[in-house]
């Protein structure tokens, strides 16, 4: 019984890890999303993260373009990153690596 929960332990260790180092490597991606011709720009990383967001002077002043450019602009950043992520996670053994922990 002793060894049984010994290895379930350790695959929680092992899991903890391979998560964390999918997440580092979701950080390292960064994506862009834009708008209104690029007057607005948003740049995501690949854990979802808002790292930057750049907006034309010429929208300031139209407050109702630039709400729906900066809406535009973040949906199409993450649709992006969601696509890089699912990649990502094939490449590092998608949800099997999960399976395998008997998850």
């Amino acid at each position: 019984k002793q060894k049984i929960m010994f290895n379930k332990i350790k695959q929680i260790k092992d899991l903890r890890s391979q998560a964390k180092t999918i997440q580092s490597a979701l950080a390292e991606i960064q994506l862009e999303g834009s708008a209104s011709w690029g007057k607005v720009v948003v740049k995501m990383n690949g854990n979802q993260e808002v790292l930057d967001v750049r907006i034309d002077d010429e929208l300031l002043s139209q407050k109702t373009k630039l709400q729906e450019a900066i809406r535009e602009a973040t949906n199409e950043a993450v649709k992006k990153v969601q696509k890089e992520m699912a990649g990502k996670m094939k490449e590092m053994g998608g949800l099997d690596a999960f399976k395998n922990f008997g998850m």
